[in-house]
């Protein structure tokens, strides 16, 4: 039996299509989306719109930006013969809140997983291999303690050291299997400061 109409079923349908929302938080968020008020919900939907149309890759870092380079890479104070290697822009963002790393960062934007099929080719590991032709000191990798992030940080320190660059790996502060994005400052900055050579 249909509890409801045909315009809120399919809001809460498309509402629950996002990652994380499951049929009860779409429910939630349709009925607040709903009852606000028709320009708050028309300027939220052009923010989303806009977002989806203006957000795009930075030229260096590959981190989402909607400049031609993020705010990072275009800082001339930090340090960009230093790169920390991450699998996502929310990984770089845990980074920084902690304010202690001054170099640059690298975005993957995802993980070598054969069982997924996602392969070398499929992220954005040829790109750091370009920038690395640059005055580079370190590679900071900083993938996730997963069997992904473990499997693209021995790859990365492979394709590396040939060059003579240094490699290091983040220190085990980060539990293993977990998730950088919901790792407290404090943590990440221990498993900064006691990073390793791989």
């Amino acid at each position: 039996m249909d509890y409801y109409s045909n315009q809120i079923r399919k809001l809460i349908e498309e509402l629950s299509r996002l990652p994380g929302i499951g049929t009860k938080s779409a429910a939630r968020l349709a009925f607040h989306l709903i009852h606000m008020p028709v320009p708050d919900v028309k300027r939220l939907a052009e923010t989303m719109v806009e977002a989806r149309e203006n957000v795009r890759y930075c030229k260096e870092c590959f981190t989402l930006t909607d400049q031609e380079l993020c705010p990072i890479c275009a800082n001339e104070n930090r340090d960009h013969r230093t790169i920390m290697v991450v699998e996502n822009t929310r990984d770089l963002a845990a980074y920084e809140k902690t304010g202690k790393y001054e170099g640059v960062y690298h975005v993957l934007h995802g993980a070598i997983s054969p069982m997924l099929g996602i392969g070398p080719g499929d992220i954005k590991l040829k790109e750091l291999i370009e920038r690395l032709e640059g005055e580079v000191d370190e590679v900071i990798v900083a993938t996730n303690s997963s069997l992904e992030g473990e499997t693209t940080a021995m790859y990365i320190s492979k394709l590396i050291k040939p060059t003579g660059i240094k490699v290091s790996r983040i220190a085990s502060g980060v539990p293993v299997g977990g998730d950088l994005e919901y790792i407290d400052e404090v943590t990440l900055l221990r498993a900064l400061e006691g990073r390793t050579e791989l």
